[in-house]
């Protein structure tokens, strides 16, 4: 009921004195578009410049996912939204796109302090080395071999000498440490990430019957090969090999400290 001389509620979206009804944006409405506009709309800002950090990030996650056989332009194209020929304006061959992701790879590792004691320094870079491998085990193998030749990749092998000479203050020396660590700690993450508990298996397996009736030593070893052990093990390793270096670079200080001095006698 409307009371008398009351004037009567117009409904929402009923013609005002002949004039049609206002139109409202979507946007001023703050409602979402639809049909066509909508579909328009979303293209241009969805639509985001391909860039070489794009392609890069889109490339790490791809190996990431799929190891780096899984990389194609294709499927990166897809990832993307984007043609597979538009990456080559960025990246004009696959191995360049390999470079960039090692590389990438290789600045994602913390520097140690400079306050830290040399064979201090050499403990930060190889456990630090460790944790970006498990950080990107499928990328790690093309990293731990790939040849760093690059301008980013001889910066990052001259950082790691300078650490070691620092360590070892004797060229040859230096060098040799900095290949004993390299061996150790590249091998053991390389067989922690992909080694031979992921390879392929023999056609007819023996059965873990057989080894715990055949190979008593490797039934009671067996345990501590597997990843919850991994880490200790790789401590206890890396370790050993600290204190080899450490002991190495001892003698060496010993020595320039016994050393005499020439002798320096004023011309007359």
């Amino acid at each position: 009921m409307v009371k008398t001389g009351e004037a009567a509620p117009r409904r929402i979206g009923a013609r005002v004195a002949g004039r049609a009804k206002p139109t409202v944006s979507a946007e001023a409405s703050g409602l979402p578009r639809t049909g066509r506009a909508a579909k328009a709309g979303e293209g241009v800002a969805a639509r985001v410049p391909l860039s070489k950090g794009r392609i890069l990030a889109a490339a790490l996650a791809l190996v990431d996912e799929r190891g780096p056989t899984g990389l194609t332009t294709r499927r990166l194209g897809e990832r993307l939204g984007c043609e597979a020929m538009s990456i080559y304006h960025h990246f004009p061959s696959k191995q360049q796109l390999l470079d960039a992701m090692v590389e990438s790879a290789l600045a994602g590792m913390a520097e140690p302090g400079a306050e830290l004691d040399p064979i201090e320094r050499l403990r930060f870079i190889g456990w630090e080395y460790r944790s970006a491998a498990h950080r990107h085990p499928r990328l790690f193998p093309l990293v731990a071999l790939h040849r760093l030749n690059t301008p980013a990749g001889v910066a990052f092998v001259e950082r790691m000498l300078r650490h070691f000479h620092a360590a070892v203050p004797d060229d040859r020396l230096a060098a040799q440490a900095f290949r004993i660590f390299g061996y150790y700690v590249i091998g053991a993450t390389l067989d922690e990430t992909s080694g031979c508990a992921a390879g392929p298996s023999a056609a007819e397996p023996v059965a873990d019957q057989f080894i715990a009736r055949e190979s008593p030593r490797l039934a009671a070893a067996a345990p501590y090969f597997k990843r919850p052990h991994f880490e200790s093990t790789f401590g206890l390793g890396f370790e050993m090999m600290l204190r080899g270096i450490a002991e190495l670079r001892s003698s060496l200080l010993a020595e320039t400290a016994n050393t005499p001095k020439p002798v320096v006698r004023p011309k007359h």
